[in-house]
């Protein structure tokens, strides 16, 4: 039984390894996937417009716990602050949820950053298989510099730094 535990063990690093390989498509310094996206004016954008910008992209969905803390520090502390800089865009992407989802959300929280529907996870599945919220800041010559998975106060201090030490 010893030997067979030790075994096990063994493999945990691998397995982590993998784990952590499964959690994101993409890794840092890669090109951002392009992808196409309608916004509530109903005109349709893709990634690759806001090249020459930081663009922060967040998967949420109505239901998630995490995701609820989140998007009020999105709001105040990065969208509040930044919407007025002309070298920043953000997206918040309801992942599996479209506008029937989405509309009483933003009405209820009172967000005002944009809000958008990938019902089919098309975008969401061009950057992880599962797991939110996730954020993912692309630099101004669309190279991705930062990603996260799920919410901590730790992690989301990160996030400010870079977006501070990028748009200051």
């Amino acid at each position: 039984m010893k030997y067979i535990f030790l075994f096990l063990v063994s493999f945990l690093p691998i397995f982590s390894q993998a784990q952590d390989q499964q959690e994101w498509l993409v890794k840092l310094g890669d090109k951002a996937p392009d992808f196409s996206f309608t916004l509530a004016d109903s005109s349709l954008k893709k990634l690759h417009d806001y090249k020459g910008k930081v663009v922060l992209i967040n998967f949420f969905a109505t239901w998630c716990p995490p995701c609820r803390k989140e998007l009020p520090r999105v709001q105040q502390e990065i969208y509040d602050r930044y919407k007025a800089n002309k070298n920043f865009e953000l997206f918040v992407f309801g992942r599996e949820e479209n506008w029937d989802k989405l509309q009483p959300f933003i009405e209820k929280t009172g967000y005002t950053f944009p809000i958008l529907p990938d019902a089919k996870r098309e975008i969401f599945s061009k950057y992880a298989n599962s797991g939110i919220p996730r954020n993912v800041v692309v630099d101004k010559e669309g190279n991705i510099i930062y990603l996260s998975l799920g919410y901590t106060e730790a992690e989301f201090d990160k996030l400010l730094a870079l977006l501070a030490e990028k748009l200051n």
